[in-house]
């Protein structure tokens, strides 16, 4: 079986998935078409002229067509007719009814398109139960508002197409050493715990409300070493560069890796990931980081439910100051215990890695074959 893969905004996540089901799954031939991850509006209303001018696409070479959420599907069905008849799934790593824009004019060109998308295909496919809820919740919202001509039925028959799937963690992660590359931690039971905030450096994680606990962990001489990771963009908030200047006596580490074997060698050298994240459908920062052997502490909101324990998963406030206040007290608790966190085991997550998942892959491709 040959799959036409389609994937409009290629982002980290979007890469690692992508290649996942090219490695994992056996009998299947999965071909990855892309588009750059940049210039968001545009790829968002674009794409799907982009990839219709992509002659190279012979449908006559395909048997089933798999496209990210970011894919404009109804609209490239009418550029690409002969491609678009083909059996048909489309993947949300992220739904954009819930993501936290900063300007909110753009929302309803976003939520029209993941609509018209699901609604274009045979199969809609979710990392989440959060994701999942959240289309529906949000787009359910949003059909209200308009004034007329929108069918009763339009999200009852998505729901009935609709499941989960997780974006699976390579197996590499789960050897006890030499996977990937990634080097044997060392064990210095007198060390302070080790934290590490590995997201993007943008907005929507709220990396204020992270440094800003360590700030006031930080004043009370409260030990702990930090290392922060994760990809950063051209406008990263200016939190960054002050908690390096602020911070600089406690880190270890500070900025992006330069190679994945480095990035997951600090996540196996660190004790406790953290995430202050108001955004995360999934979060694969920290679950990798826990297949590693990190303790998570998340807050109790976005999908982390979903995939932790409510031990590992501190009170969800909208006020700031609270929320910091939340954090610093769970924070403190862990750094003043050390011997204790390190004698508990992190969760286990092996239900995610690809040799579990990739028959639930495999069974949805060849359904729609």
């Amino acid at each position: 079986m040959k799959v036409l893969l389609l994937s409009a905004y290629h982002a980290h996540s979007h890469a690692q998935w992508a290649r996942g089901l090219a490695e994992n799954l056996e009998g299947i031939e999965v071909d990855i078409r892309t588009l750059p991850p940049r210039h968001f509006p545009w790829r968002m209303r674009g794409n799907a002229l982009s990839f219709a001018a992509d002659l190279s696409l012979d449908a006559a070479e395909y048997e089933a067509l798999l496209v990210t959420s970011m894919v404009d599907l109804a609209t490239l069905r009418g550029l690409r007719p002969e491609l678009c008849r083909l059996p048909t799934a489309v993947y949300f790593h992220e739904n954009q009814a819930v993501y936290p824009l900063k300007e909110d004019r753009d929302r309803a060109h976003y939520i029209i398109t993941n609509l018209y998308t699901a609604m274009a295909a045979d199969r809609v496919i979710f990392n989440s139960p959060f994701n999942l809820r959240t289309f529906f919740e949000g787009t359910a919202a949003f059909l209200k508002k308009m004034p007329d001509g929108v069918p009763s039925t339009t999200l009852e028959a998505l729901r009935e197409r609709a499941s989960v799937l997780p974006v699976p963690l390579p197996d590499a992660l789960f050897e006890v050493a030499g996977g990937e590359g990634i080097p044997t931690p060392e064990r210095d039971p007198h060390r302070p715990l080790r934290l590490v905030w590995n997201h993007r450096w943008e907005h929507d994680k709220d990396p204020r409300a992270f440094f800003e606990a360590l700030f006031a962990l930080d004043a009370q001489n409260v030990d702990f070493r930090l290392v922060v990771l994760g990809p950063r963009f051209r406008n990263a908030p200016p939190i960054f560069a002050q908690a390096r200047h602020q911070l600089a006596h406690r880190i270890d580490h500070f900025g992006y890796a330069e190679t994945r074997a480095d990035y997951l060698g600090w996540l196996r050298r660190c004790d406790v990931v953290v995430s202050t994240a108001r955004h995360e459908f999934q979060g694969l920062a920290v679950q990798e980081a826990v297949a590693l052997g990190c303790r998570p502490l998340l807050p109790a909101r976005q999908a982390y439910p979903d995939f932790f324990e409510e031990r590992w998963l501190y009170p969800s406030h909208e006020d700031h100051q609270t929320q910091v206040q939340v954090l610093i007290e769970a924070l403190k608790r862990l750094l003043i215990n050390p011997e204790g966190l390190r004698k508990s085991s992190p969760p286990d997550l092996s239900i995610l890695r690809w040799e579990r998942q990739k028959w639930d892959y495999a069974r949805l491709l060849n359904a729609l074959n």
